[in-house]
């Protein structure tokens, strides 16, 4: 039998059930009462990992949650079609398929042979946890001009291989490979 969480103990990134979905903390904010005999209230910003919907909840301190039958499975991505994007698990060789819409906005950070975590619920693909950061080429970008720096604007758009739009330092050239954050979606540096 899975233990039971209670609310006052989940922390910003874990995970958690509740009505038998599984959640990903984003924000907690514990509030104590100022009067004797209030409540001790958690509020919890919360994704639910199926419909990847964001949104507030308050609890009470004493709230019990199951933890999710929540895997991480490392995988390899392999392509996308019309049916979704393919991953390969590590372990099993076995191809992990995640629908279309299920990655959203993520999706421009998938590039060839990219490692992942696939998030797997009662053995179903739901989701992916990228790495700190990808790697992608930049296929078009402005060449930097010089006296833009004296404006303090020292970034310039550039587009990447997968579609990704992006600020880069004036310096990067189309062809060159960039790290990008995977969490901000912001340059972290040249490849």
């Amino acid at each position: 039998m899975a233990s039971l969480i209670e609310a006052i103990e989940i922390k910003r990134k874990m995970f958690f059930e509740m009505e038998d979905t599984p959640f990903h903390c984003i924000e907690v904010e514990v509030s104590k009462p100022t009067a004797r005999g209030g409540q001790t209230l958690v509020r919890i910003k919360m994704r639910n990992l199926l419909t990847q919907q964001v949104f507030d909840r308050t609890f009470k301190a004493g709230d019990k949650f199951k933890e999710p039958d929540l895997v991480l499975v490392d995988a390899q991505f392999l392509y996308a079609d019309g049916d979704g994007y393919h991953f390969m698990d590590q372990e099993s060789y076995e191809t992990l398929t995640l629908g279309a819409g299920t990655l959203g906005d993520d999706s421009q950070l998938l590039s060839d042979n990219l490692m992942v975590q696939v998030q797997r619920f009662n053995g179903n693909p739901i989701g992916v946890q990228f790495p700190p950061h990808v790697e992608l080429e930049v296929t078009y970008t402005e060449p930097g001009v010089r006296g833009d720096t004296a404006s303090g604007g020292a970034t310039k758009a550039a587009t990447l291989s997968t579609g990704l739009e992006i600020r880069v330092p004036l310096f990067i050239k189309e062809g060159e490979r960039v790290k990008v954050h995977t969490e901000t979606r912001e340059f972290a540096g040249r490849a």
